[in-house]
């Protein structure tokens, strides 16, 4: 027996890590503000610490785009893996080539292109996709804030938000 609310937790689930970051800066700066020498140094970086876990967890919630999407999406030790209930597939993000968002599909997806393989495409709203957000902010080179402000603008049908640049091959002097 609960008794908590199911749309209250749902909300407090949602918002647990910026509620967290909120009181880890004011636990920071309640150091740094009260006391002196290595605590209040202390303190300022642990601030400094929740800033940076606070706009990690705001750049999050912008990512997540709901949860009742058709499939689930699965992420292992650097594979992506969706299954769907018409489609799927696997890709390893080492391989991913171009990452896109195709709103030409209801609901939009994502877009994953390897060599050799058709794109995996993955409903932004499936089971489990903000896992991607990860998989996404660790490709080299990838600007997250282009890639949330992209989500939330519904300008074009599709978009490419990343592309792998093509690796320099060795040549032989003659």
């Amino acid at each position: 027996m609960s008794f908590v609310r199911p749309e209250a937790r749902l909300a407090l689930t949602r918002w647990r890590t910026v509620i967290v970051s909120a009181l880890v800066i004011a636990l920071g700066l309640w150091w740094a503000l009260t006391s002196v020498g290595p605590i209040a140094w202390i303190g300022g970086t642990v601030a400094l610490a929740g800033i940076a876990s606070l706009v990690a967890a705001l750049q999050r919630m912008r990512f997540h785009a709901g949860r009742d999407g058709p499939g689930v999406v699965r992420i292992d030790e650097g594979a992506i893996a969706y299954f769907g209930p018409l489609n799927g597939g696997v890709v390893a993000r080492s391989e991913i080539t171009t990452l896109a968002l195709d709103r030409s599909a209801k609901p939009a997806h994502w877009a994953l292109s390897q060599p050799g393989q058709p794109d995996l495409m993955i409903p932004l709203n499936a089971a489990e996709a903000d896992g991607l957000f990860d998989v996404f902010a660790s490709l080299p080179g990838i600007r997250t804030e282009r890639m949330l402000s992209e989500m939330h603008s519904g300008t074009a049908d599709r978009v490419v938000i990343w592309q792998r640049h093509a690796r320099p091959t060795a040549r032989l002097l003659h």
